[in-house]
């Protein structure tokens, strides 16, 4: 039996996490609050943990945070939505970092026929004017930027 809910953030504590059971043992948690996602099989040890670190950058192993409780760990996220653009964790380390959000641009016809990109590509996201908002209360801005709320 699935269900979505949403639910109070253990991690920040923000009212605006979205729970999804995918399985009877599965879950994910995404919370829109300070933008860190986890889910049920994301603890230090576990075989999925393991294998998800190995392709994280580096800043975003640096964010983690795990629950005393549980032992569940938290991660930045990162939201790609192709036609309206991506937010994500950008800065040098735990410290020093913010979420960014760039907007997707339509290819212009030289970089069509320069062949740089997949053929069927049509938009990149525009890292010369990426906007910056403060760590973990500005997630819900910028994705107001990039027009996540938008239909």
């Amino acid at each position: 039996m699935n269900f979505d809910e949403l639910k109070e953030c253990t991690r920040c504590g923000s009212d605006a996490c979205y729970r999804q059971e995918v399985t009877k043992d599965i879950s994910i948690e995404m919370c829109y609050g300070c933008g860190f996602q986890s889910n049920s099989l994301m603890k230090k040890g576990n075989e999925f943990f393991n294998d998800q670190s190995e392709t994280l950058p580096e800043l975003y192993k640096a964010l983690m945070d795990e629950e005393e409780e549980t032992g569940k760990v938290w991660m930045p996220s990162t939201i790609n939505v192709e036609d309206k653009g991506m937010v994500f964790a950008d800065g040098n380390n735990k410290d020093n970092w913010k979420w960014g959000a760039v907007k997707a641009v339509n290819l212009t016809n030289e970089e069509i026929e320069s062949k740089r990109y997949p053929e069927d590509q049509t938009v990149k996201m525009d890292m010369a004017n990426i906007q910056h908002f403060d760590s973990e209360k500005g997630f819900m801005d910028a994705l107001e930027v990039i027009g996540f709320y938008e239909d």
